[in-house]
């Protein structure tokens, strides 16, 4: 079965009443930031979303989000692949007062004034959040070992007069 492009905007509230349930791509064309803040990314990023209703009839999305991308391994300079696997859960709010009655399974998200969210920049920015803070391989992998990371040898210290030697000969008197 192929998967289909999703929507961008989509009313969290009218889906989670029919339960809608969305298994679908987006395009990393549509994504600037994300294919910025790495070396190369794949075509697609696959995104499986359910709406619903919890038992308080708080509306909620739940899904998953992956995609393939090659980050630059800051201890030896060369690409690697990294997947990107994403799990979130979000509540639809309007205003900052409704923030504070969420239980915290749920992330607030902000509908605009429409009552609509943008998914695909909500997913764009949970696949930001979840890239590695320093892009490294794994440590068998990576072609600089750990006797590569000296940089250059360090000469023993000069040994100096201990300066309360002086008041160690005063004790003595």
């Amino acid at each position: 079965m192929d998967k289909v492009k999703l929507p961008r905007l989509i009313d969290p509230l009218k889906s989670a009443m029919k339960r809608s349930t969305y298994d679908g791509v987006y395009s990393t064309s549509l994504m600037e930031r994300l294919v910025g803040s790495v070396i190369s990314c794949g075509d697609f990023v696959s995104v499986d979303v359910k709406f619903l209703k919890d038992a308080q009839s708080l509306t909620y999305f739940q899904g998953t989000a992956k995609a393939q991308v090659t980050l630059l391994c800051q201890r030896c300079n060369h690409e690697f692949p990294h997947s990107i696997n994403v799990e979130f859960c979000f509540s639809p709010v309007q205003g900052a007062d409704t923030e504070e009655e969420l239980p915290e399974a749920f992330d607030p998200v902000e509908v605009n004034d429409h009552g609509e969210i943008d998914l695909l920049q909500l997913i764009e920015d949970e696949l930001i959040l979840s890239l590695p803070i320093v892009a490294l391989h794994a440590e068998e992998n990576c072609s600089v070992g750990p006797d590569d990371m000296t940089f250059g040898i360090i000469e023993p210290e000069q040994e100096r007069k201990n300066p309360f030697a002086v008041l160690k000969e005063l004790k003595r008197d």
